[in-house]
């Protein structure tokens, strides 16, 4: 059984709530309504699960806290619980009001993101820079266009998007060099650099293609990356290394020499 988690959630609420609103149920089916597992412990969805939620611990958050680091953490509706509940383990609430900061930036409703393409990078852009201006010392975004795009299976649309997050990512390495800021510049899976299944077909869905992992550090030249084959696991510990700050022991290694 694959669910995302989001959708589970979703769902499970409209079987449950009593005040449901998010659209007419017509009529509440009289069923024992059970999850796999409960998708939000801390919402308590759904009241009946079969297996414990996971409780994920000792995520990146928890330790640049630990070190009274501040976050900035900025995107679009689309990706904005990416870089903030997913990435502090499925957590609503902050492991810091004073050091972590969130803004999020709208999504467009009521058109396909085919229909524009670009959506909202440029605002992120614009927040971002801001953002490096201040005294934040970790900084975290997601561009939506690559994913949300792709999934459409529009090719010269996906193009379109990729210009805007190109353009988009130029601006950010300028306003990083003059703030004396280093990036990291990665994806979590590919999915718009195949358009077209071998048949002919359009791919709308997520490859098992490698991702590019480019660090810039604005010439510092301190940071080199090692060869070999790595993930999104050795990235936090990247972050620790980067930021000066020990890796926790459990933390997968970092990809810097």
């Amino acid at each position: 059984f694959n669910f995302r988690g989001d959708r589970a959630i979703e769902i499970s609420r409209a079987f449950t709530e009593d005040n449901f609103d998010k659209f007419d149920r017509v009529r509440v089916p009289k069923v024992y309504y059970a999850g796999m597992l409960q998708y939000d412990s801390e919402l308590g969805i759904p009241k009946n699960y079969l297996t414990a939620p996971p409780n994920i611990t000792n995520t990146l958050t928890e330790e640049l806290i630990k070190h009274n680091i501040s976050e900035y953490a900025v995107s679009e509706t689309q990706k904005f619980g990416h870089i903030t509940y997913y990435f502090n383990g499925n957590r609503k609430e902050k492991f810091s009001e004073k050091l972590e900061t969130y803004k999020e930036i709208k999504s467009d409703r009521g058109i396909t993101f085919d229909q524009k393409p670009e959506m909202k990078a440029e605002e992120i852009t614009n927040e971002l820079c801001r953002a490096f201006e201040k005294d934040y010392i970790f900084y975290k975004t997601n561009f939506a266009n690559g994913d949300m795009v792709g999934h459409t299976g529009n090719l010269q649309a996906a193009i379109k998007g990729l210009e805007k997050v190109d353009s988009c990512l130029g601006e950010i390495l300028k306003c990083a060099k003059q703030n004396h800021v280093s990036l990291i510049v990665l994806a979590d899976h590919g999915n718009c650099e195949k358009m077209i299944n071998s048949d002919g077909s359009r791919n709308t869905s997520h490859t098992n293609s490698p991702v590019w992992c480019t660090i810039v550090d604005n010439g510092k030249g301190k940071f080199k990356v090692q060869k070999g084959e790595f993930g999104l696991a050795n990235i936090a510990s990247t972050v620790c290394e980067m930021i000066g700050i020990e890796k926790p022991s459990n933390f997968a290694q970092s990809i810097l020499k």
